[in-house]
């Protein structure tokens, strides 16, 4: 009898011990490179909810950023995501890298990405157009980089798939192989400052960052109103000369449309209450803004971030 009972406690144990695990929150955040912003800032993200949500543990993880992202949100194997909003609209409609709807909502836009089209010391190029005939890197698949390099191409007249030698890295591998020699040019979206440029431009200053604002009209024209032309600040973000103008695009935190809604409220509260934790992560945090947030058309914010707006802002 008295085995039976030490093998009974020792069942209930186990089962009290699952049930824990299985009320707690184990959040995976799928981010992008590591010497981009969505890496640094998902784990910064990270952190905070694991310290100001109770019982949850959540962790940043390296993806190819924006498309692989979401299809990691939809196959339940990540339960946050960064992703741009181009890509985003993608999801929700069916359309470009996606063969079907996708459900997801979204918990907030949080700032926005940049195109930045570095060119490698030595290379003449003053524009998207003169890459023809180039090495170029427009990013990793199933990343928004990519999408987006390959409609400013199209809208600068450049076949991507044919027009240059194509190749498609890592913002990490994408500045070791300028190092290298080994491409002429790169495609990365992302916010200022990415850490991957500024190590390049520490170790190469006679780097370009080129103005793309010219393809900005044939752009929308084409995919839409979400692209717009924003400043870069070359001299305070990499310590090069002057400033540029630049393509961009919203990024927003995704979830699936099956999250709790008192998950995603508390991850929305959490998210904006400690935008200063943030801050000290990534200065792109400064552009948390709770009137900016709720703007993350074509996307439906899921209901608890929706509720948790609406509490806040009316």
């Amino acid at each position: 009898m008295k085995r039976v009972l030490i093998t009974l406690a020792a069942a209930v144990v186990a089962l009290a011990t699952a049930v824990g695990c299985a009320g707690g929150n184990r959040l995976s955040i799928a981010t992008g490179g590591t010497t981009g912003v969505y890496y640094v800032y998902g784990g910064g993200l990270a952190k905070q909810l694991s310290s100001g949500i109770a019982n949850t543990q959540a962790t940043a993880s390296v993806t190819s950023a924006s498309v692989d992202n979401i299809k990691l949100l939809v196959s339940g194997k990540a339960d946050i995501g960064f992703s741009q909003t181009d890509t985003a609209a993608d999801a929700v409609t069916g359309t470009g890298s996606f063969t079907e709807k996708q459900p997801i909502k979204a918990i907030a836009r949080i700032y926005d990405n940049y195109a930045q089209v570095v060119v490698a010391p030595g290379v003449t190029a003053t524009k998207i157009s003169d890459l023809k005939g180039k090495r170029v890197s427009l990013g990793p698949p199933n990343s928004g980089t990519q999408v987006m390099a390959r409609r400013m191409m199209e809208a600068a007249g450049l076949n991507p798939d044919t027009d240059v030698n194509k190749s498609q890295l890592s913002i990490n591998d994408s500045v070791q192989a300028v190092k290298d020699d080994t491409i002429d040019a790169f495609f990365w979206v992302g916010g200022v400052p990415t850490a991957g440029i500024v190590d390049l431009a520490t170790s190469k200053p006679d780097m370009k960052i080129l103005d793309t604002s010219d393809v900005l009209s044939a752009m929308q024209t084409k995919f839409g109103k979400q692209y717009v032309t924003l400043d870069i600040d070359l001299a305070g973000s990499y310590k090069l000369e002057g400033a540029i103008k630049t393509m961009a695009v919203g990024n927003v935190l995704l979830v699936p449309d099956k999250m709790g809604e008192q998950l995603a409220y508390d991850i929305t509260k959490t998210l904006f209450g400690k935008k200063a934790e943030l801050v000290k992560v990534h200065s792109e945090a400064n552009k948390l803004d709770p009137k900016l947030g709720r703007q993350v058309e074509p996307v439906a914010l899921h209901p608890g971030a929706a509720r948790w707006f609406k509490e806040t802002q009316g």
